[in-house]
């Protein structure tokens, strides 16, 4: 009973945090989001809860695994079996699979094989979520290809897209994660809980929205999902996403050796001058939102400060902090922070989406720019509700 009336203020504190930024609150249409909420919550206990979606998961679990183990083929034979004796474990582990399963996305769309699962699940979330089939799309695109080269995929509409779909799209694109990062995180924290905040952050991803930013499609756009690369041969694509890859894998570590390094200093100053670390003075911060969200109080202050750090850091440097303290961490604290962290919902993405989106139309790129604030502020939200309804259940 406990865990439901917490589970209760924290989702009345959501509402309220969205609705203070409502572009219209006339226009919201609660059904939607009660209906949205229940399958959500469903989605939550059978993949958090249920043996048969515990299953579910394992599978999931196992097949991530295997590819790492393939990934790992080819980081041992160009690093000497480095990873083998547990040297540069980001890095090799963490990092270098990126390539390999980008790699695999890249078979996956140039054989038209997830332009057919984006079109089929989109089309049955538009069903349930009282939005048009673009953003529906744009949902489970993001998801699959990742928030820079998601957009990409509708490169022929987007100088036509109004600006309140524009930023429907980029929150979405904020809210989740693709899934050739998946493994990545799955070799940092539990692979339950990352499977389990892809599918409610999508969810959750529709409610906060309904909310923030609600509005009724009148004139729906022709869905042409572009081909990322048109007219490429089989090896020409390949080489390409294995490139890709191995940018995203640069990039990830090149922002870790930066952020890390910035906290530690920003840490020492702090400790020098106030006797508290930044990271401690950020977890009294957030200490009232890891409380909110159902984290047991005994953890909510040193969760909070590790919700803090993927805020204004990124998830992955998060991450690499709650594996510090995890063993420390009570079963239901470290699975909810754990949901929380498994998102873009930072102040990086707002360049990287923006930038994406400038790429391919500077105008609309320009539109997303102005909303940077209001993305990440949507995208926490999203973020602590699927947290909350995680908590719900465990």
């Amino acid at each position: 009973m406990s865990q439901i009336l917490q589970f209760i203020l924290a989702l009345v504190v959501i509402v309220v945090l969205a609705l203070l930024v409502s572009n219209d609150r006339r226009k919201i249409r609660p059904r939607y989001i009660i209906q949205l909420l229940v399958i959500e919550a469903a989605l939550a206990y059978f993949f958090l809860h249920s043996a048969s979606g515990l299953g579910v998961i394992k599978h999931v679990a196992d097949f991530f695994a295997t590819l790492l183990a393939f990934a790992a083929q080819g980081s041992d034979f160009v690093f000497g079996g480095m990873s083998n004796q547990g040297l540069a474990f980001i890095f090799l582990g963490v990092l270098c699979p990126i390539i390999f399963i980008s790699a695999l996305i890249g078979i996956l769309q140039h054989f038209r094989i997830l332009p057919l699962v984006i079109r089929v699940v989109g089309t049955l979330l538009s069903k349930v979520n009282g939005m048009g089939k673009l953003e529906s799309f744009n949902a489970v695109s993001t998801l699959v290809l990742g928030q820079s080269e998601n957009f990409i995929a509708y490169k022929g509409i987007i100088a036509d897209i109004s600006p309140r779909r524009m930023y429907t799209m980029a929150a979405t694109a904020m809210s989740t994660v693709s899934m050739s990062i998946v493994g990545a995180y799955m070799a940092m924290i539990d692979a339950q809980y990352v499977v389990a905040a892809l599918i409610l952050n999508m969810f959750s991803t529709f409610i906060i929205l309904s909310i923030i930013n609600p509005y009724q499609v009148d004139d729906e756009p022709e869905l042409k999902l572009n081909k990322l690369h048109e007219e490429q041969s089989f090896f020409e694509m390949l080489g390409e996403y294995i490139l890709a890859g191995f940018k995203i894998a640069m990039i990830i570590a090149a922002m870790l050796i930066g952020f890390i390094a910035l906290i530690a200093a920003v840490n020492a100053i702090f400790a020098a001058i106030f006797g508290i670390s930044f990271q401690q003075i950020l977890g009294y911060v957030f200490y009232p939102l890891a409380w909110l969200i159902g984290i047991p109080a005994p953890d909510a202050l040193r969760a909070g400060s590790i919700m803090a750090t993927k805020l204004v850091a990124n998830e992955f440097v998060a991450m690499i902090e709650l594996k510090k303290i995890a063993a420390e961490l009570s079963p239901r604290g470290l699975g909810i922070i754990s949901v929380f962290l498994v998102s873009f919902a930072n102040f990086a993405s707002i360049g990287i989406v923006a930038g994406a989106i400038k790429g391919l139309n500077e105008r609309q790129g320009n539109v997303v720019s102005r909303f940077g604030l209001k993305l990440v502020y949507g995208s926490t939200l999203v973020s602590l509700l699927s947290a909350a309804i995680a908590g719900l259940v465990l």
